[in-house]
Order: structure tokens, then sequence, then C-alpha cells
């Protein structure tokens, strides 16, 4: 039996297989990477590296085996049909027999664009019969704190947020629960809803920035539509702009917001407060 975990290279699944390697040998360890080079390091660590992509198919056959715990984190190439990607995974999960998959969806409560795909993904997750466990991981702080620059060369926050709130988590944090839900026993069939214990709004972040940086930091609330244009101009491509900019409109409307508790119940822990992950921002 293996735990097996699907982009274990990318942002928060580098975060799950260092959480994992603290609990279990790493020979029970599968990390599944477009790059065998990005994963050296972890297969120096006796970590079993698996090369597979979510656009072939083929790759997966054979890749997992009965009984195996499998983490599908979703995919971020937006322009290749993502539930289709996932469907691979999925259907060789379910040929293979593994005994459960997890997969990183969106919150219940977001009806953005962005979460068009995950609901997707659950829907074929369901029908297909694999036993599964939904995390509907919310908003991560790294969304923000990873780009801070033009924040403080500029000292406004813009988003088109309004007085919305987020209850944004570190990827430490949701990395944390994934790993509960695939060392853990009982969680089949389950759906968490997963975010901070305190949401916050875009004043109160740049509020915080201004305090930790010594600057004078506002928050510059925009339209939609100005929003996306400033990212366009930013270089985003169009597609990608209108689904962060839909994803603001949704936080105005309060659908990032979640009070569930089950992240820190999972972890057995407080999550990571947003200003300790401003102050690592600044520092680094």
């Amino acid at each position: 039996m293996s735990i097996v975990v699907t982009g274990a290279t990318g942002h928060l699944g580098r975060h799950v297989v260092e959480q994992l390697l603290e609990k279990v040998p790493a020979d029970q360890v599968t990390a599944v990477v477009r790059s065998p080079e990005k994963a050296a390091g972890l297969a120096a660590r006796g970590v079993r590296v698996a090369v597979a992509d979510y656009n072939a198919p083929e790759t997966f056959d054979g890749l997992f085996a009965a009984g195996d715990k499998v983490l599908l984190v979703s995919g971020n190439e937006f322009d290749k049909g993502r539930v289709g990607q996932h469907r691979v995974v999925i259907d060789a999960a379910k040929a293979a027999g593994v005994a459960l998959l997890a997969y990183t969806s969106a919150p219940g409560t977001l009806k953005a664009a962005l979460a068009d795909d995950h609901r997707g993904t659950e829907e074929a997750l369901l029908a297909s019969g694999v036993p599964y466990v939904l995390l509907r991981n919310g908003w991560y702080h790294e969304n923000y704190t990873e780009n801070l620059a033009p924040v403080l060369e500029h000292g406004a926050v813009v988003q088109a947020a309004g007085e919305g709130r987020v209850s944004s988590a570190s990827r430490a944090d949701y990395a944390a629960a994934a790993v509960a839900v695939l060392t853990g026993e009982g969680h089949e069939g389950r759906t968490y809803e997963l975010g901070g214990d305190e949401a916050w709004s875009f004043a109160e972040f740049a509020a915080e920035v201004g305090r930790q940086s010594g600057r004078e930091i506002v928050y510059r609330p925009v339209s939609v539509e100005e929003f996306q244009g400033i990212l366009t101009g930013a270089g985003l491509p169009a597609p990608f702009a209108a689904i962060l900019a839909g994803v603001d409109a949704s936080i105005e409307k309060g659908e990032l917001v979640v009070d569930s508790g089950d992240l820190s119940r999972l972890t057995g822990r407080p999550t990571t407060p947003v200003a300790e992950a401003i102050a690592a921002a600044l520092k680094g």
C-alpha cells in the first residue's frame, strides 16, 4: 500500500509530501510528477517517483495499486479541460481498486467560474464509485502574500472585493489536513469545508502589510471590470484574468468565508494567521 500524491512538486503537493515524510516511511510515499528532475531530491530520500501527465492518460496505466490512498491535487491548466484531466486519475484509481481518493476542491459556497471544474470533478468522482474524500480548500494566504512587491511599490492593495472577507489559510495548513486524511481512518465519503479560523478584509490586510513594513499602504477597491483590466495589463491571459476577477466578485458576496472549523479540527491546531504569512513574505 502506498500513499500517492499527484502534482507532488507543485505548491501544495510539495507541502503534502514533506509532511507525509514526517509520519510514514519514505518508501510508502509515491510522488507523481511531470518532471522527474524536480523530484530528484525526493527520490534521493527514498520516495518513489512516478512520471505521469494528466494530459496523457496512458501514463497513469498501472500507476496505482489496490489499497493505495491517493491525493488528486487539482490541475492548474485552466485551458486544458481540467475535469477531463482529473477524470484520467479517477478512472485509473477505479481500475486499480484504490482504498481512497481525496480531491482538493473548492468551497461549496463558491459560485465563481473557478469552481465549475471542481464541481464537475466532484460529480465524476462520486459517479465513479471510488471511495472518496472531498477536501474543499478555501483560499490560500500565499495568493496574496507572494505578490507583495507591487503592493509595496504602489502603496496600495488593489482588489475588486469591496468589503468582503476571506477565510484564508496557509498551504501548509491545507497540506496538513490532506495528510490527516491520508494517514487516518474513517474519512471515506466525507466532505470537508476547509478555511482559516479568522476571516479578514482587504482593508485589514492592507493595514497589516503597512504595520509590518512601516509604510503607508491603503486598500483601493475597484470594479470587477477595472480589476480584470489591471490583471491583463500585468500580462495575465484574458480568460485567467476573468476567472480571478470573478473570484473577487464572489469574495464581496461572502462566498470565501468558511466558518466550519473543519481545517483546525482535522489538523488538531489553529490555522496560521494571515499576519504570520505576511511576516514570512516580507522577510523572504
